[in-house]
C-alpha cells in the first residue's frame, strides 16, 4: 500500500493576531479592554502596536480620565491623530496643558461629535468654541463648566449651529449674561438639561425665555444664581411641565411661595420647605429634634 502522512490529531494552535482586526478585533474584542491597557499592549511588539493603532484610529468614545494620571500632551495628540469617527470626546485630565492648539485639529477632523466634555480646561479660547461649532452639527450634549473664556460671541456660535443640543453644562461661565442665554434658548428649543451655576449675571430675563423656549426642560441649575427671583420661577413652572429637578441653593431672593408650586408637582428642589429647614436648624442648635403638634 501506498504511504501516507498521518495528519495530526492535535489542532495546531492559533495566535489572537491571526483573528480578522477589523471585523472581530477592534469593534468585538478590543472595545471590552480598558484604554490604559490598550496603549500598554502596543509595547508586546510591532503587530500589536500596528493593532492598537488602527482601533484608536476607529475609536468612537475617548475618555482621558481612563488612562489614569494626566496625559501628557504628545501622547493625547499621538492618540488621536488619525481618528476622523469619535462621537464622544471627555478631556477631563487635560487641563494643565490642554490649548486651542491640541483641540482644535481633532475637533476639526470629527464631525460625527455628539458628546463632548471640557470641564474646567481653562487654558482654551472662545476660538475653541466657534470650531465645535462650525465641525459638530449634530452635537447633543456639551459641558463647559468652569470655562471662564467662553463668551456671549462664542455662545453664539454654538446656538446657530448647534440646535439639536440637548444638555448644556455652563457652570461658572461668568462672562455670560441673560441676553446670550436668550439667545441660546430661542435657538436650542430641545434643550432638556441646563445648568447656570455660580453666575451672578444671570437673573429673571433669562429664566423666563428659558421657560418658554425650551418645554422639554427637565433639569434646571441656578445654584448662586443671586439675581433670580419668585416671578421667573412661577413663569418656569407654567411652561415647563416635564420639569424633574431645580437647584436653587443660595439664590436668596426665591421663597417658598414660587418653589411650592413645583414641589406639589414632585420636582425634585435642592431645598427644604421652611418647617423643616427651621426643624434641622434647631436639631444642629439643640442637638435634638423638639416634639411639635404640627395641628396647632
Amino acid at each position: 500500500a501506498p504511504w501516507r502522512p498521518m495528519m495530526s490529531l492535535t489542532p495546531s494552535r492559533g495566535c489572537l493576531l491571526d483573528l480578522p482586526w477589523e471585523d472581530i478585533l477592534v469593534p468585538h474584542i478590543l472595545c471590552h479592554l480598558p484604554l490604559q491597557q490598550l496603549l500598554s499592549l502596543q509595547r508586546v511588539s510591532k503587530s500589536f502596536q500596528s493593532l492598537i493603532q488602527l482601533y484608536l484610529a476607529n475609536m468612537r468614545c475617548f475618555d482621558s480620565s481612563q488612562i489614569g494620571p494626566p496625559i501628557p500632551r504628545a501622547a493625547f495628540v499621538n492618540l488621536l491623530k488619525d481618528n476622523e469617527v469619535l462621537q464622544q470626546l471627555a478631556l477631563q485630565n487635560c487641563s494643565d496643558w490642554l490649548t486651542d492648539r491640541e483641540l482644535l485639529p481633532v475637533i476639526g477632523q470629527n464631525h460625527h461629535l455628539h458628546q463632548i466634555q471640557l470641564k474646567g480646561c481653562a487654558q482654551l479660547s472662545r476660538h475653541a468654541l466657534v470650531a465645535i461649532s462650525l465641525s459638530c452639527p449634530n452635537l447633543r450634549r456639551l459641558s463647559l463648566a468652569h470655562c471662564e473664556w467662553v463668551d456671549s460671541l462664542s455662545l453664539r456660535s454654538l446656538a446657530d449651529h448647534c440646535k439639536a443640543l440637548e444638555a448644556v453644562d455652563l457652570t461658572a461661565c461668568r462672562q455670560l449674561k441673560d441676553e446670550a442665554i436668550c439667545y441660546l434658548v430661542q435657538k436650542c428649543s430641545r434643550l432638556k438639561s441646563l445648568s447656570l451655576a455660580v453666575n451672578a449675571n444671570v437673573g429673571d430675563v433669562a429664566v423666563e425665555e428659558i421657560a418658554k423656549c425650551c418645554p422639554e426642560l427637565e433639569h434646571l441649575d441656578l445654584t448662586g444664581c443671586l439675581r433670580v427671583k419668585n416671578d421667573s420661577i412661577r413663569v418656569l413652572a407654567e411652561y415647563c411641565p416635564k420639569l424633574r429637578s431645580l437647584k436653587v441653593k443660595h439664590c436668596h431672593n426665591v421663597a417658598e411661595s414660587s418653589l411650592s408650586i413645583l414641589r406639589s408637582r414632585g420636582v425634585e428642589l435642592d431645598v427644604e420647605p421652611p418647617l423643616q429647614r427651621a426643624l434641622v436648624l434647631l436639631q444642629d442648635v439643640v442637638g435634638f429634634a423638639p416634639f411639635i403638634n404640627l395641628q396647632i
